[in-house]
Order: C-alpha cells, then sequence, then structure tokens
C-alpha cells in the first residue's frame, strides 16, 4: 500500500482549452516521457506504484487527471468528451512539456484514449503500453448500437448512454459506497455486466473480495469522485458512438510497438484479432481481475520495464 502523503503534488497545467491536473514523477529524467492515462472511474492516483519505479529507472513520469477528472477542468457539454478532445489534450501536454513523442501507457478508458491517440496522432507516439483493454476494431456499425443489438439496453455501456442521469446520481448519492464495493480483486470471469448491476453495487451494504487498496488509499478516490462527480467521466461513455464517426478516415492499424497486459480474471473481453490491427504487440497476462496494476503492482512494474528495456536494446 501506498500512503498518499507520499504522491506527489499536482500541477494545474493549461492545455487544449482546459486545465489538467497533472502529477509527475523523475522530471529530472528530461527526454525520456512516459504518459500514465486512468480509466473510469478512476484518478492519477491509480498509478502510484508505478510513478516512483519508471522514475527510477530513469523515465520523466506524466499523469495527469484527464478532463472530468480530479481538480481537471470538466467542460459542460458532452461532446467536450469525445476521442479528439481527449487525444488533443495529451498532444498539448507534450507540446507544454517540448516532448515530440513519448511512450503512452492506458488502463481500462484510458487505454482507449490511447489506442485513440495512436491512431489520431501517430507521430506523437512512440510505444503504447494498454492494461485490461485492447484494441477495439470499429465494425460495420457504431460500438453503442452493436452493443444494444447483442447485449440489450440494460448493458451498461448503453445504460448509460440511453438514460443519462440516471446512473450519476445514483453513484454520486452513493460514492463512498460504489467506490469500495467496486475496487475489489481477485473477481471470477463472468458475463457481462449490464448497467443496473452497477447502481445496485453501489448501493450494496457487504463489498464481495478483498479490497484492491487501503482505506487511506481510498479516501483519496472517495474525495475527489465528492468534489468532481460522475458526469464528466460518464460523458466519455456517451461519446463512444461520435467516436467510431471521428475514427473513420484514420489509418486502423497501429505500427508502433505495443505491449498489452491482460488480467486472466478480468471480465473485459480479451480480443480475437488483435495481432491483425497491432502487428507488433507482445502479449501477456497476469493472475488478476481489473484493477491490474493496483492489485499486481509488482508484477506490472517487472512486466512494463521489461519490455521497455527490450525495446531499448533494439
Amino acid at each position: 500500500m501506498v500512503d498518499p502523503a507520499d504522491f506527489p503534488e499536482p500541477t494545474l497545467i493549461p492545455v487544449n482549452g482546459v486545465e489538467l491536473e497533472v502529477f509527475e514523477a523523475g522530471r529530472e529524467n528530461a527526454g525520456k516521457p512516459i504518459v500514465l492515462c486512468h480509466g473510469w472511474p478512476e484518478h492519477a492516483f491509480s498509478w502510484r506504484h508505478q510513478m516512483p519505479a519508471l522514475a527510477a529507472a530513469g523515465y520523466h513520469v506524466i499523469a495527469p487527471n484527464q478532463r472530468g477528472y480530479g481538480r481537471s477542468s470538466r467542460p459542460a457539454e458532452v461532446t467536450d468528451y469525445d476521442i479528439e478532445h481527449l487525444s488533443g489534450d495529451l498532444v498539448a501536454l507534450l507540446d507544454h512539456y517540448g516532448y515530440e513523442d513519448a511512450t503512452f501507457v492506458g488502463h481500462d478508458w484510458g487505454a482507449f484514449v490511447v489506442w485513440g491517440t495512436t491512431l489520431l496522432h501517430p507521430d506523437r507516439v512512440n510505444r503504447v503500453i494498454n492494461l485490461s483493454l485492447p484494441y477495439q476494431e470499429r465494425g460495420e456499425k457504431p460500438w453503442i448500437e452493436s452493443m444494444e443489438d447483442a447485449l440489450g439496453g440494460d448493458f451498461y455501456f448503453v445504460h448509460f448512454n440511453r438514460q443519462p442521469g440516471v446512473a450519476d446520481a445514483v453513484f454520486e448519492d452513493n460514492t463512498f459506497r460504489f467506490l469500495r464495493n467496486l475496487y475489489r480483486k481477485n473477481e471470477p470471469p463472468r458475463e457481462p455486466r449490464p448497467g443496473m448491476a452497477l447502481i445496485h453495487l453501489a448501493r450494496a451494504e457487504t463489498p464481495l473480495g478483498d479490497p484492491v487498496m487501503s482505506d487511506r488509499e481510498l479516501t483519496v478516490l472517495v474525495s475527489a469522485f465528492e468534489s468532481s462527480g460522475f458526469t464528466a467521466g460518464l460523458n466519455w461513455y456517451r461519446n463512444l458512438d461520435r467516436n467510431w464517426h471521428l475514427l473513420t478516415h484514420a489509418d486502423p492499424i497501429v505500427q508502433q510497438p505495443a505491449l498489452m497486459i491482460y488480467g486472466d480474471r478480468d471480465t473485459v473481453a480479451r480480443s480475437e484479432r488483435l495481432t491483425e490491427f497491432v502487428p507488433n504487440v507482445e502479449v501477456l497476462s497476469l493472475d488478476c481481475g481489473h484493477w491490474i496494476q493496483q492489485e499486481k503492482p509488482e508484477e506490472t512494474n517487472r512486466a512494463i520495464l521489461q519490455w521497455l528495456d527490450q525495446r531499448d536494446a533494439v
């Protein structure tokens, strides 16, 4: 566990028309930037185990709270959370530091943003490391439409889109309970989770499974979401079909070297055709659930650093 008092102090940095709350480690390692992108409902604090290890290995570690999270800006318009805005924030962050490109690491929704940034701004990404969420093929129909056809209106992605405001209010009324119940480890594999199950999770009195973090660590997330609310983060989901259209003209092949880390107990589906879209990918799995870098911090650090070392040696 990590004492929250040991986490770096953030800086508010203006980029792309918003301000991002950014945490850094290893600033003295100028020239080797690595950008860590959190998921939902997360926070840059989710990288607390990786930041010191990467800095010690010689990297300038940049971990933003992306727009909508923590003390970063929360624009009012739903479309301000599409992939063009989210990837534009990351590119502008590189401009702020004077970097031509960087290694990008993403988990969950952060992985989606990293994949999207690589497609939209391939010259700004030199290597990709993603956890949990593999590359998402566009397919013939927009993603939410396809999910609704296959999984029904109660599947949580569809639920968040078709019933805006419902989940937002429940999560905000039960912030501590929702995050306490969600951040559990060693989940057994199961069917995709419907939207109402997350709402039930927010109201459940007794959590299932072992906690991913200590009570003090959980306080960091609870405090952040009590301040920010959940709507901005859920707006990322509400742009998924818009993102499908925005990526229409992007080259769908990721040419950069990539590392894909799965959790064996994660509920997120693996890609059966990953190498067709990411030909230079290496895949590995860890014995954990969805919160990979928090459940297995030492194993995650070792996997990332070994892979980076191998790429540097080429």
